[in-house]
């Protein structure tokens, strides 16, 4: 592992001498400026604004900008001889409890490599007492120029260090705050727990850069020359969010979907399913007409015994007069109904005697007919 940078821990009276490495390598996809129209490589020259030509690196110094626009050289001997005592030393200030740190502050990661065998022990010894202490270290060094601040911790067997931004140099985050109060109520947080269970835990090795995947996949058809393949339709929404209980809802399904948990028999969800339903049910809003139409017959009672109760006597005795006669009505009514039906019923027995007479006289009629034309022909 090449190293950029070489020194030592300063650690009270211990010193450990050490190497820098960067912990991370960038695998972003590069491009080049090129011309458009016949693809030429478009470059950056460093030209003289005095001479008009370019300048090689090896003429190139560093010069700050006064608010005149007169530019002050400086040069690498003006740096090195500031007092700067954390030039070639991580200089340990102070050890802090992880949670200390704001993740705001962090920025590139690097190794700490043992520079040399004898560093070793007190490498090891610093590396255990920061694992056995659960803390981390706060120290100053300089790099490229300037006085940075950094962070200490373990990991596996080394120990990293992580630049820190100065206080200072972290923004207010109420600028970034939304300017409007908004409120969240319990349902939504409910649905949002439940999209947070549904997604879970995941194995953060296996998550990979899918664009710069894509972009070398399309680099490597383009130099075999052939067409690339066209990318399947994402099925997510353009980000627009119009309804927040549905958009949580069907994320809530679509996550389950995803992680091949499908519907129980009753087509019922699990318990994710079960805790937006219930979400939804407590955020839906019940209409007042439904309520009234299910309290309707209980409501109705009590209101007529609370307006008998307030309405004058004679508006009672009227009352019960006009039910006493409705009663009459109702049972006179049930007795025209039934002499109705039983005067039906005779007539109906009525009309079947008379059709059956009707038909014995017929037939008899019709004999007689039969018994003269036969008289008839033998008289003759």
């Amino acid at each position: 592992m090449q190293s950029i940078w070489n020194g030592a821990i300063s650690f009270g009276l211990v010193s450990i001498p050490v190497k820098l490495a960067n912990a991370t390598v960038n695998h972003a996809v590069s491009f080049r400026q090129i011309h458009t129209e016949d693809g030429g490589r478009i470059r950056y020259r460093k030209v003289c604004e005095l001479e008009e030509k370019e300048v090689p690196s090896s003429e190139i110094g560093k010069g700050f900008e006064d608010a005149d626009g007169t530019i002050v050289p400086i040069t690498e001997e003006d740096l090195a001889s500031l007092p700067l005592p954390t030039t070639r030393t991580i200089d340990i200030v102070a050890f802090v409890e992880a949670d200390r740190i704001d993740p705001l502050q962090m920025g590139n990661a690097y190794y700490l490599m043992v520079n040399g065998a004898p560093a070793a022990k007190p490498y090891a010894l610093l590396r255990e007492a920061l694992r056995r202490s659960e803390r981390v270290a706060v120290a100053k060094f300089a790099l490229r120029g300037r006085e940075r601040l950094g962070m200490l911790r373990v990991v596996d067997e080394v120990i990293a260090m992580h630049t820190l931004h100065w206080p200072d140099e972290i923004r207010s985050p109420q600028e970034a705050a939304p300017e409007t109060d908004v409120t969240v109520r319990d349902a939504e947080l409910d649905l949002a727990d439940a999209l947070m269970d549904t997604l879970g835990d995941v194995d953060l090795d296996s998550l990979h850069d899918d664009y710069r995947e894509a972009v070398e996949e399309m680099v490597t058809a383009k130099v075999e020359g052939r067409e690339p393949e066209p990318e399947k339709e994402s099925a997510k929404g353009e980000g627009t969010v119009i309804d927040l209980m549905s958009a949580l809802e069907s994320s809530v399904r679509e996550a389950r979907r995803s992680r091949g948990e499908g519907e129980d028999e009753d087509g019922e969800e699990g318990e994710a399913g079960e805790s937006g339903d219930k979400a939804e049910k407590d955020a839906e809003v019940t209409s007042l007409s439904s309520r009234r139409k299910t309290d309707g017959r209980a409501r109705t009672g009590s209101g007529s015994e609370a307006k008998k109760k307030s309405a004058p006597a004679k508006k009672t005795a009227s009352g019960r007069s006009g039910s006493a006669k409705s009663g009459k009505s109702g049972s006179s009514s049930s007795s025209s109904s039934s002499s109705s039906r039983a005067k039906s019923g005779s007539s109906r027995s009525t009309a079947k005697k008379a059709a059956s007479s009707g038909t014995k006289k017929a037939a008899s009629s019709s004999g007689a007919k039969k018994k003269t034309a036969s008289s008839r022909k033998r008289s003759a």
